[in-house]
């Protein structure tokens, strides 16, 4: 039963996402847009604490899943607040928000040029002093009989068959200097075992 109430507090939020919130990084309060939400994984336990929640996702399903969920949750979160849309041209205006999320979606890049695209378009939504905390495939820590094909621009075939853009910590710092922000955390990646390297970058825009 307790794994039950934990789970409808605070969903499948990322672990990663929660820790900032634990540091007091991200706090109630705070107009938090999710760009690429699915579902609403990592937004249960926002809406639950009274975040201004926006989302959006290019599938069309996803959407009516979150909005659903955010009405059962937070009935007074105007449904329009999740909208279909891309990454790279969100409906929102500049400076608009606090905090960004982007869990994995990056890796779903067609080449550098379509990353660097959403990227910029996560920067311009959001505020001066805000925090931008995107999960993304790269190469960082790969090895230990880890194989990736390349397939060219940027994109690899991984071992389960998926088919990734792969950032290396090279490019991310790039990205860092490239937009003027500042590391919140040195990049934190997790290695799953002969499968991929899913790394945290977490990245705070200057005033």
């Amino acid at each position: 039963m307790a794994d039950i109430a934990l789970q409808e507090q605070f969903g499948q939020i990322d672990i990663y996402l929660f820790d900032q919130i634990l540091r007091g990084n991200i706090s109630p309060g705070m107009r938090v847009v999710d760009a690429g939400c699915g579902p609403g994984r990592n937004i249960v336990y926002l809406l639950r604490e009274g975040y201004d929640v926006f989302g959006v996702d290019a599938d069309a399903d996803a959407v009516a899943s979150v909005r659903k969920t955010a009405g059962a949750i937070a009935p007074e979160l105007p449904s329009g607040n999740f909208q279909v849309a891309t990454v790279e041209a969100m409906p929102f205006a500049d400076a608009f928000a606090d905090v960004v999320v982007c869990h994995s979606v990056l890796h779903f890049s067609r080449d550098k040029a379509h990353l660097d695209a959403m990227v910029r378009e996560l920067w311009r939504v959001l505020r001066p002093g805000g925090l931008l905390f995107c999960r993304l495939g790269s190469t960082i820590g790969a090895g230990n009989g880890m194989e990736f094909e390349a397939l060219g621009q940027g994109r690899f075939r991984m071992s389960h068959g998926a088919e990734w853009f792969l950032a290396d910590e090279a490019m991310l710092m790039g990205l860092t200097r490239a937009l003027g922000g500042e590391l919140v955390d040195p990049l934190k990646t997790t290695v799953v075992q002969g499968q991929r390297c899913m790394t945290t970058w977490v990245v705070r825009k200057r005033r």
